[in-house]
């Protein structure tokens, strides 16, 4: 148990540390722009919704790198965990590029698909220009994090994150309000600052990731062919990942747009909520990634039966986690919506679906776990696609257009209606889980 747990926390609590301050960004950007008012809080929040889908999008060509990588190297073969990486980055590079392309030449129009609010699409535009060009950077970062975390240096991520909000926070400090000579930016600053941050981390991880290599003694094969499995095999695997995280990330923009409509309060209170709910997942998240990389190296060896004790105590260790996490965010909730210069209604309903969100917290947890970091270890990912298609849009959708255009519930009710989609996704995986035709070795 020891060795289990020290292997554990040697991914998962740089990963975790890691995630939290990525999710930190937007929690320092909005109570920063907090100070502006109401219009300028929504502007972020649904430029936010468009990032949240390239953000799932490159998640799931690192979740396959990850899998690629970590299933050779406890096969012992470099090569293919080199072929794993390069083609990994080629792929979320022309993603990004696809996003750049969309979001900075077309803002007002994207934003104009949550919100009919002209100020606030203004606003957001402004935003979005310039956020956009951080997508290339948050790629390329994400892919060599998970090579890092496969070769148990998932500390370089961590720092370079920590140094890219220490720049995030600084830059929001002097753009947005103007100090230390320079003039008050407002959301344009905001947006600098994160685009600074964004490439500072880029510029650590690569270092870190040189510096490491080198100590490792690994010799870089830039290859984009595989020997055992091929190009197709690879597309096999993403195209269910990019397929469902694709989906799922645009049931909730559907959902945020329903948020939108239900008028600016409950657009402003949802948005002020995002960032917290981003920090609580993001610190359990480290729990997926250990998953799937120590689960992944036991398939890797054929080591079938421990690769299903090790995935029964991860989940153990992420419900107690997430139990705990959550009794702390129900008891600061008031806390953190007080931050904010908003309406005191604001506050409150933020409060309130924060409370929802943190008792459902240890359902959602458990299905990153399960879909995230365990099932998909064996590279057969269309179970997971198959779950968060049915999960997202025979039971979420569905429920949340019902509760607010047929029930006419406002945005607590049809918020708290939506744990029965979380609730469909953990009964269905954990009868995948159990019947074990997940656990393939790709060696």
């Amino acid at each position: 148990m020891a060795g289990f747990m020290k292997s554990l926390c040697k991914i998962a609590v740089p990963v975790t540390l890691q995630s939290m301050l990525q999710a930190s960004f937007s929690i320092v950007d909005q109570i920063m722009i907090g100070q502006l008012g109401e219009t300028n809080i929504s502007a972020v929040g649904l430029c936010g919704n468009f990032t949240l889908i390239f953000s799932v999008m490159i998640g799931a060509v690192s979740t396959v790198a990850g899998i690629l990588i970590a299933q050779f190297m406890g096969g012992n073969d470099e090569k293919e965990a080199w072929s794993s990486l390069d083609v990994s980055l080629l792929c979320g590079m022309l993603i990004a590029a696809l996003f750049l392309l969309a979001s900075a030449a077309l803002p007002a129009q994207i934003l104009g698909l949550y919100t009919a609010d002209a100020g606030i699409v203004e606003t957001g535009s402004v935003y979005f220009r310039i956020v956009a060009w951080a997508y290339i950077p948050m790629a390329v970062s994400s892919v060599l994090s998970a090579w890092m975390r496969c070769r148990e240096h998932a500390t370089i991520p961590f720092l370079a994150s920590l140094g890219a909000v220490a720049v995030n926070t600084g830059l929001n400090y002097v753009l947005i309000f103007g100090k230390l000579g320079f003039a008050a930016m407002g959301i344009r600053g905001a947006a600098i600052a994160t685009l600074a941050s964004q490439l500072v981390n880029l510029l650590c991880i690569l270092l870190g990731f040189v510096i490491c290599e080198k100590k490792d003694g690994g010799r870089a094969v830039w290859s984009l062919h595989f020997r055992k499995i091929t190009l197709g095999n690879y597309l096999m695997m993403i195209l269910p990942i990019l397929v469902s995280e694709f989906l799922w990330s645009l049931g909730q923009n559907v959902e945020s747009g329903v948020y939108g409509h239900l008028g600016t309060v409950s657009l402003a209170a949802y948005t002020l909520t995002c960032p917290v709910q981003g920090l609580m997942v993001g610190a359990l998240s480290g729990l997926s990634a250990a998953a799937g990389v120590m689960v992944g190296k036991r398939l890797g060896k054929k080591e079938y039966d421990a690769a299903y004790r090790e995935s029964q105590k991860i989940m153990l260790v992420g419900l107690l986690g997430a139990v705990l996490v959550s009794a702390v965010l129900i008891l600061l909730a008031g806390a953190y919506t007080g931050l904010y210069r908003v309406d005191s209604g604001v506050k409150e309903l933020g409060k309130r679906l924060l409370v929802v969100f943190a008792l459902y917290a240890p359902v959602k947890v458990e299905n990153m776990i399960l879909g995230g970091g365990i099932i998909r270890s064996g590279g057969n990912t269309k179970w997971i696609m198959a779950i968060d298609i049915a999960g997202t849009w025979l039971v979420g959708i569905p429920l949340c257009l019902l509760a607010a255009y047929a029930f006419h519930w406002g945005i607590l009710g049809v918020y708290a209606l939506l744990t029965t989609e979380e609730l469909f996704r953990l009964a269905v995986s954990l009868a995948v889980f159990r019947r074990r035709k997940w656990m393939i070795s790709l060696s």
